[in-house]
């Protein structure tokens, strides 16, 4: 994204260009895997938009799903005014996403991204955890992130490519019946379990998200520690395919020096402008 840039920035600039690497500010990520381009993105983003709708309509007939007018949605969907401009740079097909956000009544400890940016929150994780709006932000961002990096697609396409055999990865590369082999798939993105690294890449990237939406990254910790307190006794939904622990408080503490400046920055460009204007 291009910028303006006054005198300091254009020499910043200029030396980056004629440097041989200029690190970006914020987390360090590799690309999105390339295991992610064996199944195709619409297809996974329509698939998604599908199960989405129908998982709405279930919590609709059971009286569960949010009207506009709910509270906790309208904090939801502030926070995710401020979030959801900054995937862009993470994801040029985010820019095409049609986002929603939408809340369900449910004691379940869970939120989720799919793919194409369709948000569910749970009143559970709200409520049992008393969530600042700071935390709330970094369960989102974090959520936002398995979709911006692919996560899912990812899964799909690493099974194709490991799991399943070359007949049906001949399928998935386009040579037989896309459609049953997305069929097949669709019924797992509410339920894939992303790996270790997944959720670290989703941890950080979500953890920048927020800051440069002028969240403090600290609630990062705050949140697992409330999240790790919750486990013990029997684990929250959220965290079945979450790894908890000290070894992920630590990575987000190890990671908040490279944030905090744009947190700052942002916290100090939303007082010199006012506060955000809520949306319609």
């Amino acid at each position: 994204m291009k910028r303006f840039m006054g005198g300091a920035g254009l020499l910043l600039a200029l030396a980056c260009a004629t440097a041989p690497a200029c690190a970006r500010e914020g987390v360090e990520v590799g690309g999105n895997s390339a295991f992610s381009q064996l199944v195709p993105a619409a297809q996974v983003e329509s698939s998604a938009g599908q199960q989405y709708q129908q998982l709405l309509r279930q919590a609709q007939e059971k009286g569960a799903l949010a009207g506009a007018d709910h509270p906790q949605l309208q904090r939801l969907r502030r926070i995710a005014k401020r979030l959801i401009p900054l995937s862009h740079d993470w994801n040029s097909r985010a820019r095409e996403w049609r986002w929603e956000v939408n809340l369900i009544g449910s004691k379940q400890v869970n939120a989720f991204c799919m793919p194409g940016g369709k948000i569910i929150f749970y009143t559970g994780i709200l409520e049992r955890l008393q969530l600042s709006d700071d935390e709330v932000a970094m369960v989102m961002g974090h959520e936002i992130a398995h979709a911006l990096r692919e996560h899912a697609r990812e899964r799909m396409g690493k099974s194709a490519a490991t799991n399943i055999g070359a007949g049906l990865l001949s399928q998935v590369l386009g040579f037989g019946s896309l459609g049953q082999t997305l069929t097949n798939y669709g019924a797992e993105l509410l339920t894939l379990k992303f790996s270790r690294e997944n959720e670290t890449d989703a941890d950080l990237v979500g953890l920048e998200l927020a800051a440069r939406a002028g969240f403090d990254p600290r609630a990062s910790v705050t949140l697992w520690q409330k999240m790790s307190a919750a486990n013990s006794g029997a684990p929250p939904q959220w965290l079945s395919t979450h790894p908890s622990g000290t070894s992920r408080i630590e990575e987000l503490e190890r990671s908040l020096p490279k944030v905090m400046p744009l947190f700052e920055r942002a916290r100090r460009s939303a007082g010199s402008e006012g506060a955000p204007a809520a949306p319609q």
